[in-house]
């Protein structure tokens, strides 16, 4: 005759599965939730030379944080208790370690006053003064660091010898945090008057979404003048050239500096033209955003 009560030795075993089951599973369940991609994370790429690398001393005024702006360090800086591959709250540098303000500084500030408080902002700054639009060419830039001159090589050195790779290395960490919305490139000085630097930036960010996995046209790109005519503007004439991107990239957007103000050399802004500047970048993008 078959028992209908289960023994104690049963219901003992039967509970320890249930308990090894339930200790399993919130054990996958927590730590696929601490790897989870955050969709109201936010994360934008810059690259460029040294507006973008950032050229002006920051005042005081630019190193009030905004807790919701992080950065994605770049480099190893020991001397700012930062490491490479990490966030931190972003304030200036955010490029190198020595670097100064930058139009990614109120790009992320701007960005997130516009958006709603449960979004955060990540920012990344891969830039190198001085260079010309083909050191970011995945497939060449080999022999353009070969002829650049040996104040550029220091720097270019700080990103293992290849800046392109550098930002796609840090593009992939990010994606295991948050969402690439956007891409900013201030660049141009060095290319005054090549009208094919449009194609070579269309090459750059072809390859960035497609190593990225993103959709071709996926990510809007964002271009910003350089210092204008009006300010003395040593590369001025390359503005039009500029200008001339959205035909070529669909989804780029020009990004105005009149009555950025620049400094004495007629090539860099002012901490006030940084600003300005910036703001305009943030103000672009949260009406692209808001779009969604």
């Amino acid at each position: 005759m078959i028992n209908p009560r289960p023994s104690i030795h049963s219901n003992f075993w039967v509970k320890s599965m249930l308990k090894l089951f339930s200790a399993s599973f919130l054990t996958m369940f927590f730590t696929a939730s601490s790897f989870a991609q955050d969709p109201n994370f936010y994360i934008f790429l810059s690259f460029g030379q040294s507006n973008m690398e950032g050229h002006s001393k920051p005042e005081p005024q630019d190193t009030v944080a905004n807790e919701r702006f992080k950065v994605l360090q770049a480099v190893d800086c020991p001397d700012l208790d930062r490491i490479m591959g990490n966030w931190y709250t972003a304030i200036p540098p955010l490029s190198r370690c020595n670097t100064g303000l930058t139009p990614g500084d109120y790009f992320g500030k701007t960005l997130a006053e516009s958006l709603p408080d449960s979004i955060k902002i990540g920012i990344i700054n891969v830039s190198v003064g001085g260079c010309k639009i083909e050191l970011f060419e995945k497939d060449s830039y080999e022999s353009y660091v070969e002829t650049a001159p040996g104040w550029m090589k220091g720097m270019i050195a700080q990103y293992d010898g290849n800046p392109y790779g550098r930002l796609l290395e840090l593009a992939k960490i990010a994606q295991k945090d948050g969402v690439i919305k956007g891409i900013l490139l201030h660049q141009g000085e060095s290319n005054t008057g090549d009208k094919s630097w449009p194609k070579k930036v269309e090459g750059v960010y072809d390859n960035l979404l497609s190593d990225l996995g993103l959709a071709p046209d996926s990510v809007p790109l964002l271009a910003g003048e350089l210092v204008s005519a009006e300010q003395g503007g040593k590369c001025a004439s390359m503005n039009p050239i500029i200008a001339t991107l959205p035909d070529v990239i669909p989804n780029s957007y020009v990004i105005s500096s009149a009555d950025c103000e620049a400094i004495a050399d007629g090539l860099h802004f002012s901490a006030a033209g940084y600003r300005l500047l910036g703001s305009r970048y943030g103000e672009q993008m949260a009406a692209l955003l808001m779009k969604e």
